[in-house]
């Protein structure tokens, strides 16, 4: 917490001392962000997708549920990724969480407010490190994400939800090996509220969000919706 007020004060001076430069050209920023014009206009944004499980649609096809969710329900009730993983915002990813680069964080959380999810009114839950990732890592990505939105959008954070046991990197595994790796990955400290909206960096296949919703289930959840920053297709 202490970490997070101080970082929230350095970039506001920052702010006001330093002229805005775009994160992936160097040019001149714009309209507050450390991003231009020509490269805001080229985001990728993921506005056409399953509204249960955030996976892009094809352009001709009409926005619904995925074959996927269709065949299987998912557990939340909805689900938002505000860009695909591609280019430039994977490589503003990369930066932001494993290599320190947190004025990355923060404008990812500003382009997320820029498509905010209409089901986004409930707690933000970010999505919990293991102690001895958070301790490597000395920050938590999904927190620095969510506390911008929830300060923003005037909803509280809970934090009632912990990992249980360190878990090999998702992104080393299959996803049949990803939904083992996450078997008892998570345990929940105190009651949840109703409906919560999970917050996290990427989503990949649904398998760490999924155990994570799982487990709040069963402590009493009734709702789950889910917002990341970016989908991988």
């Amino acid at each position: 917490m202490v970490f997070g007020k101080v970082y929230d004060a350095l970039g506001w001076l920052g702010r006001q001392c330093l002229p805005l430069r775009c994160l992936v050209c160097s040019n001149p920023g714009k309209d507050g962000l450390d991003l231009c014009a020509a490269c805001h206009a080229e985001l990728p944004w993921n506005d056409h997708a399953c509204p249960l499980c955030a996976l892009p649609l094809p352009s001709g096809e009409p926005v619904g549920a995925c074959g996927a969710c269709l065949r299987e329900p998912p557990r939340q009730v909805g689900a938002a990724a505000t860009f695909l993983y591609a280019p430039p915002i994977d490589r503003l990813v990369l930066r932001f969480k494993f290599h320190q680069d947190l004025a990355a964080g923060r404008l990812l959380a500003q382009l997320m407010l820029q498509a905010v999810p209409a089901f986004a009114t409930d707690p933000l839950l970010p999505m919990p490190l293991h102690g001895r990732r958070l301790r490597e890592r000395g920050y938590d990505q999904a927190r620095e994400l969510a506390r911008p939105l929830a300060r923003e959008l005037g909803l509280p954070l809970w934090s009632g939800l912990c990992r249980s046991r360190a878990t090999v990197a998702q992104s080393t595994l299959d996803a049949d090996a990803r939904r083992q790796n996450l078997r008892g990955a998570f345990a929940v400290q105190a009651t949840p509220p109703p409906r919560l909206t999970l917050v996290d960096d990427v989503m990949t296949t649904g398998a760490t969000l999924d155990a994570a919703v799982r487990a709040l289930r069963r402590s009493g959840l009734q709702e789950a919706t889910l917002w990341v920053c970016a989908r991988a297709p």
